[in-house]
């Protein structure tokens, strides 16, 4: 897992931190990712649960029967995601194939009538366009089966960062900024690979003063042979 620092949110940082990546990414609406897409090299994944947030919103506030609606619509898609959570590719698609196409082709159409039936500046005509604009990035996970349905597990990734924001809004500099990027990688690959952050931090800085430096790769955490975080945490 890596973390990067940039000191607003210029879209040119995305472009530059991902000048040489080719395949898909999969991310919210944020405009500076615009740029990326258009010659080709990267697939935008859209994430329906920023699309859903839409309808959740309104209809939490004004209990919408169309927002309703199309929460109901959307809550097919997800039912049939958990029944194939952790499955390969190619049995997701196959899955996704049979069972969530009809739906999004029958989401689609029933939203596209609504469209016509609410004023487009109301905050239902601003979330149905929101999926519409962007129905084909959307409606990858359909045809690949490596694409998830949402990017929920990196805004969980980042959650911390955002909850506490502003008790450390500021890093000082940006060299600081950076360096804190570095921890926040170093803990959330020490997480991905079951390992507990704090033993793998002082089993590392215990030995690096003295590893060898073309051998930094052994303190890598799936490198490093410690007790996984759920048998640490029941000792």
């Amino acid at each position: 897992m890596r973390y990067h620092y940039s000191p607003d949110r210029k879209g040119l940082h995305p472009q530059d931190h991902l000048k040489h990546f080719k395949g898909i990414l999969q991310a919210d609406g944020y405009a500076g990712y615009g740029s990326l897409y258009q010659d080709g090299q990267v697939t935008e994944a859209a994430c329906w649960a920023h699309a859903r947030r839409k309808f959740y919103d309104l209809y939490a506030t004004s209990k919408s029967p169309l927002a309703a609606e199309a929460i109901g619509r959307i809550g097919v898609l997800y039912a049939v995601e958990r029944e194939i959570r952790g499955q390969r590719p190619e049995a997701r698609l196959m899955v996704r194939q049979a069972r969530s196409v009809a739906v999004l082709e029958a989401l689609r159409a029933w939203l596209a009538t609504t469209l016509v039936q609410v004023s487009a500046k109301s905050d239902l005509g601003g979330a149905i366009k929101y999926a519409l604009v962007r129905w084909q990035a959307l409606t990858l996970f359909s045809r690949d089966g490596r694409v998830e349905i949402d990017n929920n597990s990196a805004e969980r990734s980042i959650r911390p960062v955002v909850l506490g924001r502003r008790n450390y809004m500021f890093a000082g500099s940006d060299a600081g900024g950076q360096r804190a990027a570095i921890i926040y990688s170093l803990i959330g690959t020490a997480l991905l690979n079951a390992v507990e952050p704090y033993a793998y931090l002082r089993h590392v800085l215990e030995r690096i003063a003295d590893h060898p430096i073309n051998r930094i790769d052994d303190l890598l955490p799936w490198n490093v042979q410690l007790a996984p975080v759920a048998e640490r945490l029941a000792a």
